[in-house]
């Protein structure tokens, strides 16, 4: 498993954070800024908070490739969604732990 932490040891630009405007189950859309992706079971997931309210719970998606783009998914399985709830709380764990 391999994870990615945006922040200043990444040695990619920043300058222009990754914004992905979601729609909710009531139709409003969202503003969402990437702040960490990780990989489990040959998948690869992000995590996205609301640009606006940094505070409320972020939204995790599977990362798919369509050609040459990605592009995020809803978990629908259960079962993928209770592993990758697990690999993200761990992750987290850690990062607390660090910081």
């Amino acid at each position: 498993m391999s994870d990615h932490v945006h922040d200043e040891n990444c040695e990619h630009d920043h300058d222009e954070e990754a914004v992905f405007i979601v729609t909710d189950e009531d139709g409003k859309e969202h503003e969402m800024v990437l702040v960490y992706t990780f990989e489990t079971n040959d998948r690869a997931y992000a995590v996205l908070l609301d640009r606006n309210d940094p505070e409320d719970d972020g939204v995790i998606f599977r990362v798919e490739e369509e050609g040459e783009d990605e592009v995020l998914v809803n978990i629908e399985d259960d079962q993928e969604w209770e592993t990758v709830m697990k690999v993200y709380e761990e992750l987290a764990a850690q990062e607390n732990e660090k910081g």
